[in-house]
């Protein structure tokens, strides 16, 4: 989302066997495989209706912050919503800026990993894979929530600078930012947490995370973009590109069985430019082509006027989704609507606010999704964003501040329940669980 409104086997002959054999050799079954513009899960397509749920290692940890029995009833829930994939955070760099949360996944050092929020991951995994579910995980973060590329800079510099910051208007957070990809040095950090967190091995199932069937993909981080605008980003593509490939690349050859993708949102991601975003995915090592949604960050709906202005924006909705169907062609892979978010009705955050025009949206979102996985394209799943459930704002400004603990899917630097779904959003979750089930349903079309 933009800012302005994510056991080796035992015994000796055994281990030489498994080491003498490529990791492909060795894949695990249920693993989620790419056909052109499929996916593949035991020979049939691979279709889904997902959530996001970033925090779902923090819930996990077995610490003050955490809540085990809260995180098996969201999977529960969400479960018998019919949802079955989730993206979540498998990096929070520890940081100085002002909206990073706390604590984090690790520092400069990744042997300096919290293992408590590793432990978390774990369990949420284990937890997972006991309802069938699969994970997408993505790596570091464009944006200042959870540390992210400005935090590598700030390791290797010194330097930082605030989102928002007055002295440094918007685009000034993003053009900075983006420098962590010409810093060999900076890249270099965020390769170290790669090695550690894709080689780990989890402590509660014994699988190593590359065997490992409940994941579905890594993700190199969420929302890279080249710059926050295009006099700022086209210098830096050469680094961007290199970026992307060789960090691609890393994965691949620590974890061969499992899916690469990038956690780009789209053309806005790329600011605006069809050619950055075709060629950030024709990398061959990225398995698949994703786009966000934001409809309100974007200003084509205005929030004091949703009623008035929600027309206008399902038009542009509509040709997002079909230019990024299109690239998806173009590119032969397939494409995830992976982040999709909308205000609830008058704009507020109280979860006794309406949904009307947001599950109006949800339905847009779903009846691509759906028109797709029918007609043989390209869109193979969505998550919205994102999953609040339980959690309420702990605060009558809808703020969050450090130290809380009531996790909702609205990040530390929004208001908590701008966007996300709780539990008692009726009639969200009956969109939700409507499309699940008809997606569930399509038969197997030929992929175009």
């Amino acid at each position: 989302m933009m800012v302005t409104r994510r056991s080796l086997i035992g015994g000796s002959a055994a281990l030489a066997a498994t080491l003498t054999l490529p990791l492909s050799a060795r894949a695990a079954p249920g693993l989620v495989r790419r056909e052109g513009t499929r996916l593949m899960l035991g020979g049939r397509p691979y279709r889904f209706a997902g959530a996001n749920l970033w925090y779902a290692a923090w819930l996990g940890a077995d610490a003050p912050y955490g809540d085990r029995a809260r995180l098996r009833r969201e999977l529960d829930t969400l479960a018998a919503t019919g949802v079955t994939n989730l993206r979540i955070a498998a990096s929070a760099e520890e940081s100085p800026l002002k909206n990073a949360v706390k604590p984090a996944f690790h520092g400069a050092d990744p042997g300096s990993a919290d293992p408590a929020l590793l432990g978390g991951l774990d369990f949420a995994l284990a937890e997972m894979a006991r309802r069938g579910m699969k994970a997408v995980l993505y790596l570091t973060n464009f944006w200042e929530w959870s540390g992210g590329m400005m935090t590598y800079l700030y390791y290797v510099t010194g330097k930082y600078m605030d989102v928002n910051d007055p002295a440094h208007p918007w685009p000034a957070f993003p053009n900075a930012t983006a420098q962590f990809y010409a810093n060999p040095r900076a890249v270099a950090c965020n390769h170290d947490w790669v090695r550690a967190i894709v080689g780990r091995t989890n402590a509660i199932t014994g699988t190593a995370y590359r065997d490992d069937p409940t994941i579905m993909a890594w993700q190199l981080a969420n929302e890279p973009r080249p710059g926050g605008d295009r006099a700022t980003a086209t210098p830096l593509l050469p680094a961007y590109y290199a970026w992307l490939r060789d960090s691609a690349k890393l994965i691949k050859s620590l974890d061969g069985n499992h899916l690469v993708s990038t956690g780009s949102e789209g053309l806005k991601g790329s600011v605006e430019s069809a050619e950055i975003y075709r060629t950030a995915h024709s990398v061959p090592e990225i398995d698949y082509l994703t786009a966000h949604i934001w409809p309100l960050n974007w200003n084509w709906v205005d929030a004091g006027d949703i009623a008035g202005s929600h027309a206008a924006a399902t038009a542009k909705v509509a040709e997002y989704l079909d230019q990024h169907q299109a690239l998806a062609r173009q590119i032969g892979k397939p494409l995830v609507i992976e982040e999709f978010g909308y205000p609830r009705d008058g704009g507020g955050y109280d979860r006794e606010a309406s949904t009307h025009f947001k599950d109006l949206y949800y339905r847009q979102i779903y009846d691509a999704v759906l028109t797709s996985a029918r007609t043989g394209g390209p869109i193979v799943g969505s998550n919205f964003w994102a999953w609040n459930g339980e959690g309420r704002a702990a605060h009558g400004d809808h703020r969050f501040r450090s130290g809380d603990t009531a996790w909702l899917g609205d990040p530390p630097h929004e208001p908590q329940g701008w966007y996300g779904v709780f539990d008692t959003d009726a009639t969200t979750r009956a969109v939700i669980a409507a499309h699940a089930k008809a997606l569930a349903s399509v038969g197997e079309a030929t992929a175009a």
